[in-house]
């Protein structure tokens, strides 16, 4: 009887990277538990920084029946039932927030919920990230759901350089924009410089393998950050010149990424002392707020001993799958609004 087969929530996120497709359960312990994280890269030719927005959908509709073939697969072979199905609709929680190729996610997510009989459910690209993160780090695990109490959270990517608190309510996230990228955003510079020597883009991977290699002294890192807004512009223009100097590409990728982490920590460093200084602290006592940092950028593992040595708060990262691009964390909302 179909009411005796387990449960399962799916997702699709559509962002300018990754098609992409989930879906999780609530396993014997009643734990949320992702089965499911499936995806496909939109193809980028050589030499090039991204892709148009028209170009973004197409190669969505593309893929999207190879994804969902991918995740449909794990489900019948488990005897899942769909009990709700989860989309990004847009890049981030605010009403000017749009972006074309998410429409072909929201396409394909309420083709599939019509064909499962099942509502559909409405998220950000950002709140699919933040849950994706809370949920590999732990904290959803121990939480038994949502994080009861707020948390300052950085989505990092090739679109957005943010920080938010994060006030769980209800199985929605609710989130105030605190602190950003002034300019270029983070994954925008190490696409930007990491073309301009040759890598393929997304660049990040191949960034990180290179400045693991460096033997070079970095150059002096003279980051820009006020008030929690960090400025990026300047760190292109710099990492061109030292490659025009060098050809050294192991030590101009170690010279972005540690730019870039420098200036993250300096946002978090500002925004918790603000935060603070108005009487945002955590609930669990008279502490400052955790902080968790999600995003493609963030998978990067090069940036992150600068954020969390010496850190007086909480440091929680997401392993790379569900840092990256992802619909593992729109699958987690859609399952916790159920």
């Amino acid at each position: 009887m179909k009411a005796d087969r387990p449960l399962c929530w799916v997702g699709f996120d559509t962002s300018n990277y990754t098609t992409s497709a989930a879906a999780c359960i609530r396993n014997a312990e009643g734990r949320l538990e992702v089965i499911a994280n499936c995806k496909a890269p939109l193809p980028v030719a050589a030499g090039a920084r991204g892709l148009r927005q028209s170009d973004a959908v197409f190669a969505h509709v593309k893929n999207l029946p190879t994804v969902v073939n991918e995740m449909r697969g794990i489900l019948e072979s488990g005897g899942y039932v769909v009990a709700g199905v989860g989309y990004s609709a847009r890049p981030r929680d605010a009403e000017d927030s749009y972006m074309p190729c998410f429409l072909t996610g929201r396409a394909f997510a309420e083709s599939f919920a019509a064909g499962c009989g099942v509502a559909t459910h409405a998220s950000s690209h950002q709140s699919g990230h933040i849950t994706a993160a809370l949920y590999s780090s732990g904290m959803l695990a121990e939480c038994g759901g949502l994080p009861d109490y707020p948390f300052l959270a950085f989505h990092v990517s090739g679109g957005t350089t943010e920080a938010v608190v994060v006030r769980p309510e209800g199985g929605e996230l609710r989130v105030e924009l605190v602190g950003g990228g002034a300019d270029l955003h983070a994954g925008q510079v190490i696409d930007r410089v990491g073309v301009m020597m040759g890598l393929d883009f997304p660049c990040g991977r191949a960034m990180e393998a290179l400045a693991v290699q460096n033997t070079q002294k970095i150059p002096p890192l003279k980051v820009c950050v006020r008030d929690g807004q960090c400025h990026l512009s300047g760190l292109e223009n710099q990492a061109a010149d030292l490659w025009r100097r060098t050809g050294d590409a192991p030590l101009v990728s170690a010279f972005v990424l540690s730019f870039i982490a420098k200036s993250l920590r300096c946002m978090t460093d500002q925004l918790q002392e603000s935060l603070a200084a108005r009487g945002d602290r955590c609930d669990l006592g008279d502490r400052p707020l955790p902080v968790l940092y999600a995003g493609g950028v963030m998978s990067n593992r090069y940036i992150r001993p600068v954020l969390s040595e010496g850190a007086g708060w909480r440091v929680c990262f997401s392993e790379p799958a569900y840092s990256a691009d992802n619909a593992a964390g729109v699958a987690l909302l859609c399952a916790l609004r159920s």
